[in-house]
């Protein structure tokens, strides 16, 4: 089994500001990520050619365009179509969770989580995609 790629490149996607901020340190101080934070689906999708993310993080609550949302509109992009996406939301019922991996998000993270370890949640994560990718 090879091991996959190393994750540098994240975005995530929050309405809420102080969550963005405490993300931002969470995964860029943190755990050393290179991540672009967007406030909305209409931002990160703007500058997902341009960013290139390697994994894609969503809150599922927003107004205007939900996760959701912007994930159907990401996986029709031929570039990130097979881009893993990791909803971060305060909503974890076992039905919410199958419900969003059902419309193909790779996992879901649970508010509130915890910054010191979020790094090394996405970094499971990852290796775990590409682990059934093989």
């Amino acid at each position: 089994m090879s091991n996959p790629p190393d994750l540098i490149r994240l975005m995530y996607v929050e309405d809420e500001p102080d969550i963005r901020i405490v993300a931002e340190i969470a995964l860029a101080q943190v755990a050393g990520f290179t991540v672009k934070v967007c406030p909305n689906g209409t931002e990160a999708l703007a500058s997902i050619n341009e960013f290139e993310p390697q994994l894609i993080l969503l809150d599922v609550m927003m107004p205007g365009m939900d996760g959701p949302q912007i994930l159907k509109k990401i996986q029709t992009l031929p570039a990130f179509s097979t881009t893993p996406v990791v909803f971060i939301t305060a909503k974890a019922q076992a039905e919410e969770i199958e419900k969003l991996k059902n419309l193909g998000a790779q996992d879901v993270i649970t508010k509130p989580f915890n910054p010191m370890t979020l790094g090394d949640d996405i970094r499971t994560i990852w290796r775990a995609y590409h682990e059934s990718k093989q």
